[in-house]
């Protein structure tokens, strides 16, 4: 059986706060769990807030947010962008420096530690998820996954669901190629992004306003390891482009 598990009680997270220690002083953690993080905390952690009012707006920026939006916060979505892949009036698609393509390059001001700022994605969200569950090791002696999770909305389909953008103690897929069906045809192009699987569960307990950050899947037997990267579909194979 697997269970869902969110870990309630954790507070308001600054940065180089130990979120692992915070988390197992909360959950008991056992070898085979996965750990899911939102985002948002690892970025406060990692000190990847910054203030609105630090920002200088360019000429850019002030044409894409016309009147819709403050031009200070489509400058960060500007700096965190490797490209802009689509634009419709102050919304804008962007493919971050990992590879990601979302809304305004993961740059959101919800759930911000305070009104008039922003937080980012984490730097090398891989090995944030990497440390955190090196540390859960060090203190519990537990070997267990961690997935750290974003909101993405899809494309042809309505509303956000959260993916993985960072990995570490799990496969970020499950390769069916080779196996066969029920009825014994063989499957030839079946590969099950885990991960994010993991991570849109995770977030049918957590909410998106009740302080829920961290989410632990028990009962799932996953071996292998991996990153998040190996999500993102290579340019050439991408039918969509």
């Amino acid at each position: 059986m697997i269970s869902i598990i969110p870990v309630r009680g954790l507070p308001e997270i600054r940065e180089g706060d130990d979120l692992a220690a915070m988390v197992v002083a909360l959950q008991e953690l056992a070898d085979g769990d996965v750990l899911v993080l939102a985002q948002k905390v690892v970025s406060k952690v990692e000190g990847r807030v910054i203030r609105i009012d630090s920002l200088e707006a360019s000429a850019h920026a002030i044409e894409l947010a016309a009147d819709e939006r403050d031009p200070r916060e489509v400058e960060a979505v500007l700096r965190e962008a490797k490209r802009i892949v689509r634009e419709r009036g102050s919304l804008v698609i962007a493919e971050t420096t990992h590879g990601f393509i979302c809304a305004s390059a993961g740059v959101d001001h919800s759930n911000a530690p305070e009104v008039g700022m922003l937080v980012l994605l984490p730097v090398d969200p891989d090995a944030s998820a990497r440390r955190v569950r090196d540390r859960v090791r060090e203190l519990t002696g537990a070997r267990v996954g961690v997935v750290v999770t974003d909101s993405f909305g899809r494309p042809f389909r309505q509303g956000t669901t959260d993916v993985a953008i960072g990995l570490a103690g799990i496969p970020p897929v499950l390769d069916l190629r080779g196996t066969t069906d029920r009825i014994g045809q063989e499957l030839r192009s079946t590969r099950v992004a885990i991960a994010d699987e993991l991570a849109a569960a995770a977030d049918l307990v957590r909410g998106k306003a009740e302080g829920v950050p961290a989410v632990v899947i028990r009962g799932l037997q996953l071996d292998g390891d991996g990153s998040a990267r190996e999500l993102v579909i290579e340019p050439e194979l991408d039918l969509f482009s």
